[in-house]
């Protein structure tokens, strides 16, 4: 079989915010290196990446997608990712199965949010970087105050290896300044021609190199010695150095493009074969043994035992699932023999596909330092790895951030529950963003997500897909009952119907127990008031009375139960007379013992700029927050604050709106406590409306 030598392959994800244009530019990509024959367009919905319902009607990314290209005899494996905050954990992963990144940058709107976090995740990887600033037709468009707020966000050496020839709508070709030649375009067949520098750019272009190679001999020892003391540096010194710089993250070359009109992109992708490294090039990658015992070292190697990791599954209703793979070492056909390290299961390769967007096509085999799909795997999905038995590895999985906002649904089609969670398990295997439960006291459906948008495209795709459609609301909150004082009570029950009767009569002491230990039951008969045989069935009609209080009928915790006397009949009683007695008994003693409402308090840990540090501390009193404590992170604070979980069913997009979309958070249960007086009687009205529901 044919496969590409690790030494001719870039793996590069295109990064930035939304509406950067990175899938525009992936699209004149695509174009210019011959794989499509006309620009895609994603407002059309002729483009090749976002080619999904919901990418059509929202106009923006969802979820990554591969491709490939073959430009000066090597081959691009691209992955198109999403920017907007709702989905950014896709591009996050996507960033650590590549040696390179394409950050896309907004000539208009600079560097936003995303295009930070995505940055960062790429520096955390080692991953090598390249800036594309597009838009440049754009109105208001600058080259240099965009080059000038990436040197200022972004921490190495942010340097042009080429300026734009005209401004806005009089963009039209660029200058190479590294070499120091000209291209323009005059159609958007994105293969520009050589031209004479303008006189008005000459001065502007000598400026430009000679700051790229102030950066480039920075960022070599010997070079820099010689820079120093006058030497010229010759374009084939800095050729080599340039490209060892960008490989080691120490220098981040930028170039103006205009993907819609295809200029300056054959630069760049000439800039993506020379600058980023190949997998041959990054070399070994040292990843723990399967059992975490060791550490191995993988090289880019065809020949050595296979070790893939899979870092994005597609769920489709037709095909089944889809892995995106990255192949770390070794070659694989399509019968190849690997193991599952989380499951121990045992897969055999399939179908091997090469993507492009939806379309595929269907390869012989594989090899190091390649992206493929597999199709048809039995049980592998997001985060696994597949290796040869003869090596076991496993590769770290990209840890998503726990959900920032819960929704409870309800199937539209009464009796379609079982259909609705079967559809979500299955979406929850391409997209582990989203979490999907049963909650065990309120028995609702609860949805999980990054935001409300991320929620109403998992549900569109269901109604899609699955054909099942559900309404949102606002999940309850696991209020739960305990009680303050201690109480004596009753519990009768008699009941005669002609023939044999129902008889059960006990005593009970009801007072609190310790926080957190939940229900204690003291069995304090003498002398046989209550036979021993019916004792467990007074126990269990309290705990089944405890399921539903009586403050607000939610569970109640913490209390200590003593059944000290009681009486029986030899003929009417029963154990489920003892049973209703016990319930019974219960409930007058809850009543009597001071019974209050408790409410779920979280742990709740905000990270934002320093600036807006004033406003999530205000917000956080109004949501009856208590502060736990801050710190410094870089530019960034965090702020931990004790929060009753309540008051956060809509902190997700008021912190959005606070920081700008720079502000994140986490949160975990730590206690339960008292309900505010104040509180209690509109929870109340609530429980009471849905019993009448």
């Amino acid at each position: 079989m044919a496969l590409v030598d690790p030494a001719k392959i870039r793996n590069v994800a295109v990064v930035g915010h939304r509406g950067a244009g990175k899938t525009s530019l992936v699209e004149a990509i695509l174009h210019t290196a011959g794989a499509k024959n006309r620009l895609g367009s994603v407002a059309e919905g002729t483009s090749t990446m976002d080619h999904d319902e919901d990418e059509i009607k929202r106009q923006m990314t969802i979820s990554s997608a591969p491709a490939h290209v073959d430009w000066d005899k090597r081959r691009i494996n691209l992955i198109d990712t999403p920017g907007e905050a709702s989905f950014i954990n896709e591009a996050m992963g996507g960033l650590s199965v590549v040696e390179g990144a394409l950050v896309v940058i907004n000539a208009v709107n600079k560097v936003e949010v995303q295009t930070e976090r995505v940055w960062k995740r790429a520096a955390d990887l080692g991953v090598a970087r390249l800036v594309a600033i597009n838009m440049m037709d754009r109105e208001r468009a600058s080259f240099n105050e965009a080059l000038d707020a990436a040197r200022e966000r972004f921490e190495g050496s942010v340097v042009a290896v080429a300026i734009p020839i005209g401004t806005e709508q009089a963009f039209r070709g660029v200058v190479d300044v590294l070499q120091m030649k000209a291209y323009t375009y005059d159609d958007t067949s994105g293969r520009g021609k050589e031209a004479p520098i303008p006189d008005e750019l000459a001065g502007e272009a000598e400026a430009a190199h000679e700051k790229l190679i102030e950066a480039v001999a920075e960022a070599d020892d010997e070079l820099i010695e010689r820079y120093l003391e006058g030497e010229e540096i010759t374009l084939e010194q800095a050729l080599p150095a340039l490209k060892t710089a960008v490989a080691q993250g120490l220098v981040f070359p930028a170039l103006p493009v205009c993907a819609t009109k295809n200029i300056g992109v054959d630069r760049l992708l000439s800039m993506i074969e020379f600058a980023l490294p190949s997998p041959a090039r990054a070399g070994a990658r040292t990843v723990p043994t399967a059992d975490g015992s060791d550490q191995v070292s993988l090289e880019p190697d065809p020949e050595a035992p296979v070790a893939l990791f899979v870092f994005k599954t597609i769920s489709d209703q037709f095909s089944g699932r889809i892995n995106l793979a990255r192949i770390f070492s070794g070659t694989i056909a399509g019968d190849t023999q690997l193991t599952n390290v989380r499951t121990g299961d045992k897969e055999r390769t399939g179908n091997i596909l090469a993507m492009q967007g939806k379309e595929s096509k269907g390869l012989a085999g594989a090899g190091a330092g390649d992206i493929v799909a597999l199709a048809k795997l039995k049980d592998t999905a997001t985060g696994d790895t597949l290796v040869d038995p003869a090596r076991a590895v496993r590769f770290p999985a990209y840890e998503f951030p726990p959900p920032a906002i819960s929704f409870a649904i309800t199937p539209k089609v009464k009796g379609e529950e079982d259909k609705a969670s079967s559809a979500l398990k299955r979406l929850s295997e391409e997209d582990p963003a989203m979490q999907f439960r049963m909650d065990s006291q309120t028995h609702e459906m609860i949805i999980s997500g990054t935001s409300q948008v991320h929620v109403e495209v998992i549900l569109d795709k269901m109604k899609r897909r699955f054909g099942v459609e559900v309404d949102l609301h606002p999940p309850r909150v696991p209020y739960r009952e305990t009680i303050r004082g201690s109480a004596k009570a009753q519990g009768r029950h008699k009941k005669q119907t002609g023939g044999r009767g129902q008889f059960g009569d006990c005593w009970i002491e009801m007072e609190p127990a310790p926080t957190g230990s939940g229900f204690e039951f003291v069995d304090a008969i003498v002398g046989g008031a209550i036979p021993r045989g019916f004792i467990p069935a007074v126990e269990k009609g309290v705990v089944e009375a405890m399921e539903k209080g009586v403050v607000a009928g939610y569970p109640v915790v913490d209390v200590k139960v003593r059944l000290y006397d009681g009486s029986y009949h030899t003929v009417d009683s029963s154990e489920m007379a003892f049973k209703i007695a016990g319930s019974l008994a219960f409930q007058k003693a809850m009543q009597q013992a001071g019974p209050v409402l408790l409410e779920p308090v979280m742990n709740v840990e905000v990270i934002a700029p320093e600036e807006s540090m004033g406003d999530i501390m205000g917000d956080l009193s109004s949501r009856r927050g208590r502060p736990q404590g801050s710190e410094s992170l870089g530019e960034m604070h965090v702020i931990r604050a004790q929060v009753p979980l309540a008051e956060t069913l809509s902190y997700a997009p008021q912190l959005r709106s606070m920081t700008g979309g720079r502000g994140s958070y986490t949160m975990e249960f730590d206690h339960y406590e008292e309900v505010p007086a104040h509180l209690t009687d509109k929870i109340i009205e609530e429980a009471a409306e849905r019993k009448e529901d």
